[in-house]
């Protein structure tokens, strides 16, 4: 088969298209036909740092749209020929490549109405939403929320996500995506750039500060976050854990609440990994009942992953890319 292949750590921008062996479904396992993969950070975070159980040439990508190729043993409720979408396990080779490999039970169908490119621009970003949303806060006691970059993956998932939910939304974004972000749902969008985001928020909430922030954006954003919290307000945190001296015992009360979709695969909880068929489930029937923007924005071929990983790492792409490979 042919691959994108990471020859070494840290060469992800070298990578190139080679041929690699096609790989075999083992016991719970799939073998898919890719079509279509998403890019995420999570493909340059790991490809500059390496997993110490890679082997190279590894590949990386782990959002996969496709069709199943071969049924492993043991493995029930699925059939070759069958559409197929998942989020995949990034200690294992990815889906930058022409068959990938992917746990039965992790996975979902993808409906025919779903297109192979939009339903791979979900899963890292949309089930980190999803889960931060409606497995980590108690929306029932929370009435507004701060999602950081709302142009974003995660942060645009995030604000359709929790619109849907009846809840008010705050999010930041640089000014010319400003309009985009309200499209998605926000009620209100901060520039970062040029605002004091604490103060607008603060304005905005009467000074009382909003219910829960979900931050994907770095640890230090995640702890500037929590002088926006009101009391009894929640942190969910994607990109790094805030300091949590910042806030005194007996003030606030905060909750916080970490999100690392990568450690269900890692974990021994089938439960865990099983819900996220769950989540990839629920997001296509709003997908296909058109509900949920994909926020697919850019389709390239699998030559062009290098670049425009490196366009994504500089943390100001719009909206979700694909690859695209049939």
């Amino acid at each position: 088969m042919k691959a994108l292949l990471l020859k070494d750590k840290g060469l992800w921008k070298d990578m190139k298209v080679e041929e690699m062996e096609k790989p075999a479904p083992g016991d719970g396992e799939l073998l898919v036909e890719v079509h279509a993969v998403g890019l995420n950070p999570v493909d340059y975070k790991t490809g500059t740092n390496g997993m110490p159980s890679w082997t190279y040439p590894h590949i990386l990508g782990l959002d996969v749209a496709g069709v199943v190729a071969e049924v492993g043993n043991s493995v029930t409720g699925w059939e070759k020929g069958d559409r197929i979408v998942y989020h995949g396990d990034f200690t294992k080779k990815g889906g930058y490549a022409e068959f990938a490999l992917i746990t039965a039970h992790t996975a979902s169908k993808l409906p025919d109405s779903i297109s192979f490119e939009d339903a791979a621009a979900l899963p890292t970003a949309g089930y980190t939403a999803y889960q931060a949303l409606h497995r980590k806060l108690a929306l029932d006691q929370v009435n507004t929320i701060l999602i950081h970059g709302g142009a974003g993956g995660v942060g645009g998932f995030g604000v359709q996500l929790a619109k849907r939910a009846g809840k008010t939304v705050i999010s930041t974004a640089s000014s010319h995506n400003h309009e985009y972000v309200k499209s998605l749902g926000a009620d209100y969008v901060i520039d970062y750039r040029e605002e004091n985001v604490k103060e607008k928020v603060m304005e905005l909430t009467e000074g009382r500060g909003v219910d829960a922030v979900i931050d994907a954006v770095s640890r230090q954003s995640a702890t500037d976050a929590l002088d926006m919290l009101a009391y009894m307000g929640h942190i969910v945190y994607i990109a790094g854990a805030p300091d949590f001296a910042a806030v005194k015992p007996f003030t606030k009360v905060v909750s916080y609440h970490e999100i690392a979709l990568a450690a269900a695969h890692q974990s021994h909880d089938i439960q865990a990994q099983k819900d996220f068929a769950v989540i990839g489930d629920d997001m296509l029937s709003l997908l296909a009942e058109g509900k949920l923007d994909a926020m697919l924005k850019e389709v390239i071929g699998l030559e062009g992953v290098p670049e425009a990983l490196s366009r994504l790492s500089e943390r100001h792409v719009k909206g979700k890319i694909v690859a695209k490979l049939k």
